[in-house]
């Protein structure tokens, strides 16, 4: 590639990004305002107001749909697999079991079969749940990592990764801020330890998105992630302060999923390729 058609990547993509932005904004505003004020059947249009955005996009500009990797990916993706269903299982035992056995939060589990209760949850939420979860997470990943992410690295953005976590955790902070999503004792807090949770997830995400060239890896570990940690983890926990040690704005959660973030990273290929990501 010349450097002429090189700089006109850079350009395509930071209209692009421009574009995208101006229409993800005002469709976000008018998802939260809808799902508050009229129903909450609205909140699956905030989870695709990405999406939306991405593809009205590429409509408005001309850029097509070939680069969205909507291809399965075949054996690279295949692979993926039990890393995406038992990430969210391996982050919930550390860090739900911690909170648990220290006493932070409570177990609430039926009939007092811990293992039983919870097993069963967990197989549920690996299954139904993430197959349930895919219609949701579709809308958010063709617009984060079908679109925004991509479109971060060729316009040269630092750190595009990091910053795509950054973007993708303060769309969720007016949620936070209204009180639908997680929220412990100190909102400031809360705000803060769900961005480390996010970006450090987002690590993960996006690094399996660009190695297997599939968008499908990363909208099936965020729909198991919603499934497992929402549907089964935090609906075996209580207590006063749970909030604050477990949950996406948990210091539990955020320090475990920092951990995995940094492993995963170290051990990436794709990383030893390039340190700009």
């Amino acid at each position: 590639m010349s450097t002429i058609e090189k700089e006109e990547t850079v350009q395509s993509a930071r209209r692009g990004l421009l574009v995208f932005f101006l229409i993800l904004v005002p469709l976000t505003a008018i998802s939260y305002i809808l799902a508050l004020t009229v129903t909450p059947v609205y909140g699956l249009l905030l989870m695709w107001a990405p999406g939306i955005s991405s593809i009205l996009t590429r409509i408005l500009l001309r850029e097509g749909f070939a680069d969205i990797s909507l291809r399965f990916g075949g054996r690279r993706t295949l692979k993926t697999i039990p890393f995406i269903l038992l990430l969210p299982v391996a982050v919930g035992l550390v860090a739900y079991g911690t909170a648990w056995i220290t006493g932070l939060a409570e177990y609430t589990g039926h009939n007092g079969n811990v293992v039983g209760s919870l097993a069963g949850a967990i197989l549920i939420q690996m299954s139904i749940g993430t197959a349930m979860g895919i219609i949701s997470s579709a809308g958010e990943e063709l617009g984060w990592r079908g679109y925004m992410l991509t479109r971060l690295i060729q316009a040269r953005v630092p750190k595009p990764i990091l910053m795509s976590g950054l973007i993708w955790g303060m769309w969720h902070i007016p949620a936070i801020l209204i009180g639908s999503y997680y929220s412990g004792p100190s909102l400031a807090l809360s705000i803060v330890l769900f961005m480390v949770t996010i970006s450090s997830f987002n690590i993960i995400i996006s690094l399996l998105r660009l190695s297997t060239g599939s968008i499908w890896p990363a909208v099936l570990l965020h729909a198991s992630w919603n499934a497992i940690i929402q549907d089964a983890f935090d609906r075996f926990t209580s207590g006063t302060n749970a909030y604050l040690w477990t949950g996406e704005s948990g210091i539990l959660v955020a320090v475990t999923l920092v951990i995995a973030a940094w492993i995963f990273y170290r051990r990436s290929a794709l990383v030893k390729q390039t340190a700009r990501l």
